[in-house]
């Protein structure tokens, strides 16, 4: 697979003068603000709502606690992902009053979303996410019907994927956007434009619910799906793909099949929770094979020349 680098070096050239390492941090200052604000807000105020909404009922006092309660029901799911929205605030203020660019150059140099990039990354994701859950069904075959009805599940099927493209657009303009472009625009070593920011959005997915070797093995995985996401910026020099790939990835987890316990409320069925105990280290190995496995079956869907999937660098 031959990759033109073309399209990213007119990706990275793209910032002006004002994207020093100085304003990229203060500018990142500035979204962990807003993104923690929003969350706070959001957390708080959904909590005490969701309080007082069960003392009206005369519904028994939540026994894990409040807030751990509120996030785990379909509202606190919700609001969860809605607090994703301080990550756009964030670098709207950042982009306007610190690097006085529009927020959308940072989605590509023509700041147009790719649109059949987004579409062949969410179909190559969906096709993959599909391989991957019939491998782990076979290691771990505890698949159970969800609670939510499929009625509840249609009505609740826009929200759902309007709030998942919020959350997985903002991480991607953030980290596949904002630090990648940023970075790039400064340092020409792929050690620090590329590895920086996909150890620490890596890095934010560590459970202290699982054990080691699960969140070894988790991350292993998310560092090959990041090598996915930050290639396919590289290639067509756009965040379109990447918009499309991550979400067919979260979709995938929030509506069809859950391995998260706290986040399993929307899904249609509930596989064995991966914070959940149980699971041996040669589990934890098999696990990691297969998302590894799984990311690089999407890279060849994505950018091999005979794929129907393969995305087009972005034109000048």
């Amino acid at each position: 697979m031959n990759i033109d680098p073309a399209a990213f070096e007119r990706y990275r050239r793209s910032p002006n003068d004002t994207t020093t390492l100085p304003r990229l941090l203060l500018g990142t200052a500035i979204v962990v603000l807003f993104w923690v604000a929003t969350t706070l807000a959001v957390l708080l105020g959904g909590t005490y709502s969701f309080v007082l909404w069960q003392a009206s009922t005369g519904a028994a006092p939540p026994t894990g606690g409040a807030v751990q309660s509120f996030l785990a029901s379909p509202a606190g799911i919700l609001a969860a992902l809605a607090s994703f929205s301080g990550i756009w605030l964030g670098l709207w203020v950042a982009m306007r009053w610190v690097h006085h660019e529009p927020l959308s150059a940072l989605i590509g140099a023509s700041r147009r979303i790719s649109g059949a990039g987004f579409l062949n990354g969410l179909a190559a994701v969906l096709i993959t996410s599909l391989v991957s859950e019939i491998l782990l069904y076979w290691l771990q075959p505890e698949i159970t019907r969800g609670a939510i009805s499929l009625s509840t599940w249609l009505l609740f099927l826009v929200p759902i994927v309007a709030l998942t493209l919020l959350q997985t657009s903002s991480e991607e303009v953030l980290f596949r956007g904002y630090l990648l472009r940023g970075l790039a625009n400064r340092f020409r070593n792929p050690l620090i434009w590329a590895a920086l920011p996909g150890l620490l959005f890596t890095s934010l997915h560590w459970s202290f619910a699982a054990t080691a070797a699960i969140n070894i093995c988790v991350l292993a995985s998310i560092v090959a799906f990041v090598l996915l996401l930050t290639l396919l910026v590289y290639v067509t020099g756009n965040l379109g793909a990447a918009f499309g790939a991550h979400l067919g990835n979260n979709l995938t987890g929030f509506l069809l099949i859950s391995h998260q316990e706290s986040y399993n409320s929307f899904a249609l069925f509930n596989a064995k929770p991966l914070e959940g105990a149980g699971w041996t280290t040669s589990d934890a190995v098999l696990i990691a094979t297969i998302g590894i496995s799984s990311s690089l079956l999407t890279i060849l869907l994505l950018l091999h020349p005979r794929s129907p999937l393969k995305v087009q660098p972005e034109r000048p």
